[in-house]
């Protein structure tokens, strides 16, 4: 079945007024941390029947925004890589969601999502010719990546110089 066609989804952080922006709502973020290759969000997810807790960082020189997700239930996956252009102009950050995903379960395998959602919203004029060949090259260049860490974020993200830190889950709790 083919995915009815969206516009490209646009997220923005408001580091100064705490608070994450998106197509749903506006939330309240507890934690904005700047890092030397971009900005670390968490924050918690009210009512939401799987996820409870978020956490990202934001790293525009990969065009990724790296999302560990705290769940009610079983862990899902381990890392859930958002294929995006991130721009900042002063205490707000923007991400602009290219459609493609990757899922990663550490040291075992990861997978390219949404192709289905890149080649509809392609189809429907909601991204460019030259954004949707950007947007499977860069998830593509991840995917190779990781495969040559063996499928291990952190291997394969020391080697490009980023070191991610994030919240102590079971703080959160």
């Amino acid at each position: 079945m083919t995915p009815q066609a969206h516009p490209v989804k646009v997220e923005r952080h408001d580091v100064s007024a705490r608070c994450h922006y998106t197509n749903t709502g506006a939330r309240a973020v507890h934690t904005y941390r700047e890092t030397p290759f971009g900005l670390f969000v968490a924050r918690d997810f009210h009512a939401h029947p799987r996820i409870r807790h978020w956490q990202a960082h934001l790293i525009p020189a990969l065009n990724l925004v790296v999302c560990r997700y705290d769940f009610h239930g079983r862990r899902e996956h381990d890392y859930y890589l958002d294929v995006a252009d991130i721009s900042r102009q002063g205490d707000v950050w923007q991400v602009r969601d290219l459609y493609l995903d990757l899922i990663v379960h550490d040291g075992l395998m990861a997978e390219i999502a949404d192709t289905d959602e890149l080649l509809a919203a392609r189809e429907a004029g909601y991204l460019t010719e030259a954004e949707m060949h950007r947007a499977v090259a860069i998830a593509h260049t991840a995917l190779s990546g990781l495969g040559r860490a063996r499928y291990v974020l952190p291997d394969w993200l020391a080697r490009r110089d980023v070191r991610l830190h994030w919240c102590d889950a079971a703080a959160l709790a």
